[in-house]
């Protein structure tokens, strides 16, 4: 019980904390004059990947490397699959062609990546380095083609993100600094918590670290894109529900398992059910998404279902595969 709470409690705390991460984040990023379209599709996607990156560094700083890697295939399958399932289900999502042009290939392409670093085993300090130089020529190209998109869609992210009239200016940055510093502090001791409790119940119940990054730690830690996408569609904001999701899925590759694979002294291990079977399943997950993607630019509420069950059906196998 002790085990179950404190994982519990280190979960509200990470969820809680990116909160306060993206609103202050985001409203600063405003007041700073960057354009709406860039703050969702970079600050408030890094944002929502927080808790990832928190967890990931206290697990690999505790030689529990497994379970970063294992959080970021699992919340990645999780996202691509069931959340991305669910909002179709929900509300069926039309694609914008920079979306099927640029951030599904770049999706792939990190997968792709990650499966190919993890197949002997582990994940270097070299290679961190290189997915950290991948996330920020993402971030470059992602900026640089937010100038291409159409009118509706900046609409819709200036409904969003674009700065709140206010009369006191400088006491709204200051208050959105203070929710930015908040946040982060809040996610870093929730994080300890999170992964203090996910050992300590891997340990009782006999299954593996990374099982545990898998299922209950990404679930957990995907919190923020579960609201995100939700809200988004049912205020008809598809762009910033489909946009977020993927692009915290590309961060969560380059940004998240780099910085993590760089910050611990050593490389980290990425055991051979990791490598074999779940980050090849998060790599289909991707690719899963080309045909689905380009059908008519649409995610109907069909293929959202077949997403989820899809999901349910890995999910299953996993904890079969762990009695």
């Amino acid at each position: 019980m002790a085990a179950a709470l404190l994982f519990l409690v280190g979960v509200a705390a990470v969820v809680g904390g990116a909160e306060l991460v993206v609103r202050g984040g985001a409203r600063l990023a405003a007041r700073l004059g960057i354009p709406p379209l860039i703050i969702g599709l970079t600050v408030v996607a890094i944002g929502t990947s927080f808790p990832e990156l928190a967890v990931g560094i206290d697990a690999a700083l505790q030689g529990n490397g497994a379970l970063a890697v294992g959080n970021i295939a699992g919340t990645n399958t999780f996202n691509l699959l069931f959340i991305l399932g669910l909002v179709a289900v929900i509300r069926p999502l039309p694609l914008d062609s920079q979306t099927i042009r640029f951030d599904l290939p770049f999706i792939i392409a990190s997968a792709f990546v990650l499966f190919l670093m993890g197949i002997d085993g582990w994940i270097t300090t070299l290679e961190g380095v290189v997915l950290i130089a991948g996330a920020v020529v993402f971030t470059g190209l992602t900026v640089r083609n937010a100038r291409r998109e159409s009118v509706a869609v900046r609409a819709e992210f200036d409904g969003e993100y674009a700065p709140r009239v206010s009369t006191h200016p400088t006491r709204q940055v200051v208050v959105n600094a203070a929710m930015l510093l908040a946040g982060l502090a809040v996610i870093a001791v929730g994080a300890d918590w999170l992964v203090d409790g996910a050992v300590e119940l891997a340990r009782l119940f006999g299954v593996t670290d990374a099982f545990i990054g898998l299922t209950v730690v990404a679930i957990g830690t995907s919190a923020p894109e579960i609201v995100t996408a939700i809200v988004a569609t049912l205020r008809n904001e598809r762009d910033i529900a489909v946009g977020n999701l993927i692009g915290s899925s590309v961060y969560n590759i380059l940004l998240i398992l780099g910085v993590t694979s760089v910050i611990p002294a050593g490389d980290i291990p990425v055991p051979p059910e990791l490598a074999f079977v779940d980050i090849p399943v998060m790599l289909a997950a991707t690719i899963a998404c080309i045909p689905v993607f380009i059908t008519n630019r649409l995610v109907t509420r069909l293929e959202g279902a077949i997403f989820v069950s899809a999901y349910v059906a890995y999910f299953t196998y996993l904890l079969i595969a762990q009695t």
